[in-house]
């Protein structure tokens, strides 16, 4: 009876401490500091977030775990006044170590699981996606085609600042942008016109690889109005941190408008691989037999 007695006044207030610490978590805690103002800025995001704070949950009760059970051995097997030698030694004991396989294996399975669900989610292709967008990746800049509208733009290399005084400072207004509408579903094809680059946008939670002579393909649902920072997570040379880029996620009507601004410049087509800078891969420029001149 009065074992229960302080189980219930050691409870209470551990029960009081837990509520108001958890009560005082920031969106970012509560996110796993993941970058971000919240879950919904893709149709991913939140599965990803999930995933990454349910593991650290997870990892954090194993941690505690396991340095409860070291610190438990250390205070109940110590060497008493008087004692010498070592300790009675203990080996072999089953059901200790069926735990620390079992665990482990569960583990690693669960996770795996996990990732593998939440992977095959983002790497699904869409049927018909809403919106199509070729961006080619290139040193040290960005090229979007906007396939179904049939307009493209070419991005140049974010220039210096020359009006701050902050050392390293860009010019905002050279920043290519990718312009993509809320709540349509966006497949972006990845291409590179040199050197293997990767495309990331940083709140998206997600990137990917863009590779010479190699398509790979983005589906994403964007779902919140904003500007999201990208750059290229690749190291592709010398001027690799200054490979940034910007994505607009705006109304139907915003996008709609700036399609036909660039209808207007003449930016009508699509810039392809004719620009690429790989002119000596494997196979190109050889002639061919019926060209060759004994």
């Amino acid at each position: 009876m009065r074992s229960n007695r302080r189980l219930k006044w050691v409870a209470a207030p551990l029960a009081v401490m837990l509520t108001v610490v958890l009560a005082g978590c920031t969106q970012q805690q509560l996110q796993g500091w993941m970058p971000g103002d919240g879950p919904d800025t893709t149709n991913h995001t939140s599965g990803i977030m999930g995933l990454w704070v349910t593991s650290w949950i997870v990892l954090l009760g194993v941690g505690a775990i396991t340095w409860g059970l070291i610190i438990w051995a250390v205070i109940v097997y110590r060497r008493r006044k008087g004692q010498t030698g070592l300790p009675a030694q203990l080996r072999y004991n089953m059901p200790i170590e069926t735990f620390f396989t079992a665990v482990p294996l569960i583990l690693v399975l669960g996770f795996f699981a996990f990732t593998a669900q939440e992977q095959q989610k983002i790497e699904a292709r869409a049927d018909n996606p809403d919106v199509k967008v070729e961006v080619f990746g290139k040193r040290w800049a960005w090229d979007f085609n906007y396939l179904d509208e049939d307009v493209y733009y070419q991005g140049i290399q974010i220039q210096p600042d020359e009006n701050s005084d902050v050392r390293g400072a860009v010019d905002q207004s050279t920043f290519p942008v990718l312009h993509l509408p809320v709540g349509k579903e966006v497949e972006i094809a990845l291409e590179s016109r040199d050197v293997i680059h990767s495309f990331w946008v940083i709140e998206f939670l997600y990137k990917k690889d863009m590779i010479p002579g190699k398509t790979n393909y983005m589906t994403f649902v964007p779902e919140r109005i904003g500007e999201f920072e990208g750059k290229c997570a690749e190291l592709c040379g010398e001027y690799h941190s200054m490979m940034l880029f910007k994505v607009k996620v705006e109304s139907q009507e915003d996008y709609d408008a700036y399609i036909e601004s660039l209808r207007e410049e003449g930016k009508t087509g699509r810039v392809g691989g004719e620009y690429d800078a790989n002119s000596n891969q494997p196979g190109v420029g050889v002639p061919t037999n019926e060209s060759h001149e004994d």
